[in-house]
């Protein structure tokens, strides 16, 4: 037998199905000198039966067609539908090409042309050793795919624990600056202290949904957006006395970096306006927007309704722009803002 099936000395157990006797003791006696252990069965039922009380006891079949009772085409689904079945080669006379297509479509590995000459257990034994060849292949292929899920799944956990760890620091360095804003009086100091805890809560946020969720390679942003809103609304004050920030974004995926720019982005954004585009206690809305552009790519839009950016509109130290600059920058992008808008539009349209 061919090295690539079997070890030299390894038994090939074979269950040959045949109502013909005489051919079958030819199978066990011409196969048996290439070393393998043969079991007859005089006909389809009781082949069946015999792979039934037997699981596990034979690495191939050999199946005839014709054989009283059941044909081989009606016994070979109920083989195949065993657990864990032997590779079945079947057994067909010359003229039977349709049969044989047949029971290959049925499930059969290969076929071979039935006579009582030395070709036939010739052409016999080389079937089986190719069916048995490729139940070995495709065997250690699952085996492999097995292996590389198993390191796939131990690789996510690992990174899962990652980002909670990552997650759980980043909501400690933010206490840390709760506790330190209750003892600052100066506001410029504590006005600072908060803009960067918001930095840090955007970016903590994304890896708090990484942890949770079962993609490891992408966040939905429009469910990062809602919960981002939702921490910024509350950190801008009490409901009236500050403005009322509204989310509209489309279900989208983006990679893990591209929501921590993203995120900053809107935090950088909205605060801005939180600041500058309504007086205080006056309230006021800010929107927040994330649709498809087409081609692949986004459109992130954050605007209000306040003066705008015109000469009487009050600015900050630039520190927020260099860091929206920065951060759009990595999305191989740029904010841009609508002139013609009453307030400020910003504009960032990226690649998805």
């Amino acid at each position: 037998m061919s090295e690539r099936v079997r070890t030299q000395g390894e038994v090939i157990r074979l269950l040959y199905i045949d109502d013909d006797r005489g051919l079958s003791r030819l199978v066990e006696k011409e196969l048996g000198r290439h070393g393998y252990a043969v079991t007859c069965a005089p006909d389809g039922d009781a082949g069946l039966q015999i792979l039934v009380d037997r699981p596990g006891d034979f690495d191939a079949v050999a199946l005839d067609h014709y054989m009283p009772g059941r044909e081989g085409l009606d016994v070979l689904p109920d083989i195949i539908a065993l657990e864990n079945p032997p590779p079945v080669v079947y057994v067909t006379g010359a003229q039977e090409g349709r049969i044989a297509v047949a029971a290959l479509r049925a499930g059969a590995a290969d076929y071979v042309i039935k006579d009582v000459s030395e070709d036939f257990t010739a052409l016999l034994r080389n079937a089986l050793e190719d069916a048995l060849h490729r139940r070995r292949l495709q065997r250690e292929h699952d085996e492999a795919q097995e292996e590389v899920r198993l390191a796939r799944d131990r690789a996510e956990a690992m990174l899962r624990e990652v980002n909670h760890r990552v997650g759980n620091s980043l909501q400690l360095v933010s206490s840390f600056m709760s506790l330190q804003l209750r003892h600052l009086v100066d506001e410029g100091a504590r006005a600072a202290l908060k803009e960067s805890q918001a930095r840090i809560e955007a970016v903590a946020h994304v890896h708090r949904r990484l942890y949770t969720s079962g993609d490891m390679i992408s966040v939905a942003m429009d469910e990062y957006l809602e919960g981002l809103i939702a921490e910024l609304g509350k950190s801008m004050g009490p409901g009236g006395a500050a403005p009322r920030i509204t989310l509209d974004a489309e279900p989208m995926r983006v990679s893990t970096d591209q929501a921590v720019s993203l995120g900053v982005v809107v935090t950088e954004l909205v605060t801005n306006a939180v600041k500058y585009a309504y007086a205080p206690g006056e309230g006021g809305e800010i929107r927040v927007t994330l649709q498809p552009d087409g081609a692949g790519r986004a459109l992130l839009t954050v605007e209000d309704d306040g003066p705008g950016m015109g000469e009487g509109a009050i600015r900050g130290t630039g520190l927020g722009g260099k860091i929206v600059s920065a951060m759009a920058s990595g999305l191989r992008s740029a904010v841009e803002f609508d002139k013609a808008h009453k307030g400020v539009r910003a504009r960032l349209a990226f690649d998805l």
